[in-house]
């Protein structure tokens, strides 16, 4: 059976976009977090995505202001919450470490985010497709598991011993609820749909009109996301932050990154969308897998593995995990 080769590839894309735009994150100084995050949010929630639905979809707000209400207050509901769960993400740091905290947050977005709308579909389980998918599954999230030992297993070599102590159960239910939160922005996608439908009657292409479906569900994200951002400059009194001098790297990083992180959801939805009815439960986990693999490359570049060699062995053992798990969830598209 003939593989839809370009889908898949517009997943792979999307993909490089999401493993690399973490990198500007490192580069936040001298503007403090709200400030930066406020910059970042606007462009990647608000700007970038309405200016590019703009150009492709004829009649935008037109098209918007026709589809369902339902399905808009859905997109924006579900957008909003998995802005609940990047911050939750934030708060599970601390108390369990990044690796441990990405881990979770990565293989609980992953499944989640594939299998509800998965189970959504008609007689799911009589689809030839099913074994791959639920195996492709699986397998990704041993793959993620693997990671992230790897990780916990870098910090312990490389960080010293005066590291914050951890709290165990604390931070696995906040990364658990995290990981659930998050996933919601590819279900909100899903439920979403009828306002890509409205977009295909209005004269856009079938794979564009995943944008306008976009732009509903990041609306609800930009809110919690600019919303939270602008309390924590009231509270922090940090507003003077924009100011400062010498901060036009952080800025550039900052739109930068929003550009990345916006275009990796773009591409992945165009892809998602010419995939068909399991384009959002196949794509997703290849989009988290292979920006996990992707990030790790990045990583190892800034010679963050370094003095991990044990470690970094278990990385390579899991990227491969990865890698066989798309593999098998992309041969699983190819038998719908």
């Amino acid at each position: 059976m003939e593989f839809v080769f370009i889908p898949f590839v517009l997943v792979l894309i999307a993909s490089i976009f999401q493993g690399s735009f973490g990198l500007g994150m490192k580069f936040m100084a001298p503007l403090k977090w709200e400030a930066w995050w406020l910059v970042h949010a606007t462009i990647a929630m608000l700007l970038f995505p309405l200016a590019w639905a703009l150009f492709v979809i004829p009649d935008l707000f037109g098209v918007i202001s026709q589809a369902p209400t339902q399905a808009i207050i859905i997109g924006m509901l579900f957008g909003f919450l998995w802005g609940i769960g990047g911050i939750m993400f934030g708060k599970s740091i601390p108390y369990i470490g990044i690796s441990l905290t990405y881990g979770i947050v990565m293989g609980v977005c992953s499944a989640v985010g594939s299998l509800i709308p998965f189970f959504q579909l008609d007689n799911v389980t009589d689809l030839t497709a099913f074994p791959y998918v639920i195996s492709g599954v699986a397998i990704m999230l041993i793959g993620v598991a693997i990671t992230a030992y790897a990780g916990i297993q870098r910090d312990k070599q490389t960080q010293s011993e005066n590291s914050t102590k951890i709290n165990l159960k604390a931070g696995l239910t906040i990364a658990i609820i995290s990981g659930i939160l998050s996933a919601l922005l590819n279900v909100g996608f899903v439920n979403a749909q009828a306002v890509g439908k409205a977009a295909e009657a209005s004269g856009a292409i079938a794979r564009n009109s995943s944008l306008a479906i976009w732009v509903v569900v990041l609306m609800g994200a930009y809110i919690m996301n600019a919303g939270y951002a602008i309390t924590l400059l009231f509270k922090n009194k940090t507003w003077n932050s924009f100011s400062v001098p010498k901060s036009g790297k952080a800025y550039a990083w900052s739109i930068a990154a929003g550009l990345l992180w916006f275009g990796a959801l773009g591409v992945y939805g165009q892809g998602a969308t010419l995939m068909g009815k399991m384009g959002p439960v196949i794509g997703w986990p290849i989009l988290l897998g292979v920006s996990l693999i992707v990030s790790n490359i990045w990583a190892y570049s800034n010679k963050e593995w370094k003095g991990a060699k044990q470690a970094f062995s278990y990385l390579l053992l899991g990227l491969f995990v990865l890698i066989i798990a798309t593999i098998i969830l992309g041969y699983s598209n190819a038998l719908n």
